[in-house]
């Protein structure tokens, strides 16, 4: 009996001992369930990411993606590099069409009908918000979508102070500037001076026109080409941001040196073509016989120029690798080189028309070289001004 006792005992216990098991359990994988039917009764919630091998703020961006997918089991984000991957870029200039806004920077997240570009706690708070409201509300795939306009609230480059908003927005008068810097190099007005008194020897005005257009048309595209090319190594190396620090020094440095030509001209570092160097260019220079002659000189012209006297546009490179897209890039060295050459077409218009002489306007250029020294060097120091405010509010 005692053995029948024990064992209704010890049946009785693992009876309970059971019973409570399969609750816990019961509970358990009905929480879990019900967690698991909430997360699918979720929506998808589509991003695509749009960032720079090199750049800063595009790491600080997929870092905190990262750690956010974790939380987001419907959280899909599609991760397109645009520096050194064209399908991507166009991709990326594609979207920003879509959206009929202007985004020219990266890190861009594209969400719903909203295109939000930088990194800063304020975008990572917006940007959470946009997530969990795509969680409960339908949101569209990006791609989907034909037009819109960019949430102005956090469509801000790289920080929300508006410091950088308004470094950002400088960048077409950066480069108009650094262009001008560029233009009113006394170099570039005597080489044409010297091909147009060479042109006027063998033929008339209307040829000696002709010398100094193609010759104009050659430094614009030879400068243009050597600027494209040294934009895309930058971009594609991903050291844009450390140039654009080295850049900055450098734009600080030719600003200094312009303004030592003003009042030391001749001692020291000299802001043109050094005299050792000219010879050998004038003599380049009067061997062209036709305009497809001063054509080709000035491409020769260019490669003695870009090393000498090419500040500006380097630091103008350096500019732009580090804030816009390959197309938005392309855009600014057209309108750069634009601005450069645009002193060589009137100087060419003015001798066409009889307005001055080639002898006079070198003597114009000899009397004001040091004026055009010290407007070079203050052109200079304010550029460098913007990207040291641009450093130290984290814009780069």
């Amino acid at each position: 009996m005692k053995v029948l006792k024990y064992g209704a005992v010890w049946s009785s216990d693992c009876l309970i001992a059971i019973v409570m098991v399969t609750v816990v359990l019961f509970g358990f994988f009905s929480k879990a369930s019900y967690a698991q039917n909430q997360v699918n009764d979720k929506n998808e919630v589509i991003l695509y990411v749009f960032y720079g091998q090199g750049c800063p703020h595009c790491a600080a961006l997929l870092s905190f993606l990262d750690k956010v997918k974790a939380n987001y089991p419907t959280l899909k984000i599609y991760e397109h590099e645009v520096y050194q991957n064209d399908e991507n870029r166009k991709l990326f200039e594609e979207l920003t069409a879509k959206f009929n806004t202007t985004v020219e920077g990266v890190p861009t997240v594209f969400i719903d009908d909203k295109g939000i570009v930088g990194f800063s706690q304020e975008i990572s708070d917006s940007l959470e918000n946009e997530i969990n409201r795509c969680l409960y509300e339908k949101c569209i795939d990006p791609i989907e979508k034909v037009s819109t306009n960019v949430e102005k609230a956090i469509d801000k480059p790289f920080t929300s102070s508006e410091e950088n908003v308004v470094v950002k927005k400088l960048t077409i008068p950066l480069v108009i500037g650094a262009a001008a810097v560029d233009a009113i190099n006394p170099c570039a007005f005597a080489v044409l001076i010297i091909l147009m008194t060479a042109a006027l020897s063998i033929a008339d005005k209307k040829r000696a026109l002709k010398f100094g257009l193609a010759f104009t048309i050659s430094i614009y595209i030879s400068y243009f080409l050597m600027g494209l090319g040294l934009f895309s190594v930058l971009q594609a190396s991903g050291l844009s941001h450390n140039f654009y620090i080295f850049v900055t020094i450098l734009a600080v440095i030719v600003g200094l040196l312009n303004i030592k030509d003003y009042f030391w001209y001749g001692k020291g570092v000299l802001m043109e073509i050094p005299l050792s160097w000219r010879p050998t260019m004038k003599s380049i220079i009067k061997r062209a016989t036709s305009p497809l002659g001063a054509f080709l000189v000035g491409f020769a012209v260019s490669c003695f120029e870009l090393p000498c006297t090419g500040g500006p546009y380097i630091v103008i490179l350096g500019l732009l690798a580090e804030e816009v897209t390959r197309a938005t890039g392309i855009t600014y060295l057209l309108l750069y080189n634009l601005v450069f050459v645009a002193p060589l077409i009137i100087l060419s218009i003015i001798i066409y028309k009889g307005l001055a002489t080639t002898e006079k306007l070198e003597s114009i250029r000899q009397g004001k070289i040091k004026v055009l020294h010290l407007i070079a060097g203050i052109l200079m120091l304010v550029i460098a001004g913007a990207m040291i405010l641009s450093i130290t509010n984290g814009q780069v």
